[in-house]
């Protein structure tokens, strides 16, 4: 008896569950129902809907109601994407996009690439923000590369570049498997002060540890990467800048 009672119990819950995630779905739509319509298409009674709106509310989920009799439910208008839970190295990937996007001063997304970025980093560390806050001025935009080095551009291993984005943010040692323009493989232990772009591809200015200077790798060459727990100072910037000019328009 007990145990159909609990499987009672469960096919309930679950059946409300589904409910809610219609609920929900509705509400994001264009649409704004009345409660009345609402239970109707549920085949509920609207005081169940009531409680089911509660809930949703307890849950986060910021519903509104239009005054008056037939009065209609709605999301808030200011209301945006909810709660969205990034991983560590996701929001890492996403302040790094934001300070390219914002340095290369696309007047479409101006506008609004400060709020976001000031709502991102809200949540991190004081330290942390104020990394982020050095980011625009260690990112450099330069000219579109050249047709012979186009041609040779590859995508990027997503696995192999998101270290190389966290050791960029925390001014970490990295060590890195490299590719050079003929596939000989080397392995170097770098410290990534600057990304510069050449469109399309993406260059890291860094501290070569191997030959004790600074040096420019293709992040599209960049095999492998593990960031070490070891932290860099800022070294100068005209190296780094005299290095841009190292770079041939026309070797890929």
């Amino acid at each position: 008896m007990s145990n159909e009672r609990s499987r009672a119990t469960r096919a309930t819950a679950l059946k409300r569950l589904d409910r809610l995630e219609q609920i929900e779905a509705l509400l994001k739509s264009d649409e704004c129902p009345t409660t009345h319509d609402l239970a109707n298409e549920l085949g509920i009674s609207q005081r169940t809907l009531f409680r089911d709106l509660e809930l949703l509310r307890e849950r986060g989920l910021p519903i509104e109601a239009d005054k008056g009799r037939g009065g209609g439910i709605r999301l808030q208008s200011r209301w945006g994407i909810g709660r969205l839970k990034l991983e560590y190295k996701e929001a890492i990937d996403l302040l790094i996009s934001l300070a390219i996007a914002e340095n290369m001063r696309s007047p479409l997304l101006l506008a609004s690439l400060k709020p976001i970025r000031r709502k991102l980093i809200a949540s991190f560390s004081p330290e942390l923000r104020s990394r982020v806050d050095t980011l625009k001025s260690r990112i450099w935009i330069g000219e579109t590369a050249s047709l012979y080095v186009f041609g040779s551009f590859e995508e990027f291993d997503s696995e192999a570049i998101s270290p190389v984005n966290e050791a960029f943010l925390m001014s970490k040692y990295i060590d890195i498997a490299y590719s050079d323009q003929n596939g000989k493989l080397s392995h170097r232990t770098i410290e990534p002060h600057y990304l510069f772009l050449s469109y399309p591809v993406w260059y890291i200015m860094a501290w070569d540890h191997l030959r004790d200077a600074v040096r420019t790798f293709r992040l599209d060459r960049i095999k492998s990467a593990q960031m070490h727990d070891k932290s860099f100072t800022q070294k100068p910037k005209q190296p780094f800048i005299d290095a841009i000019d190292g770079i041939e328009p026309t070797t890929p």
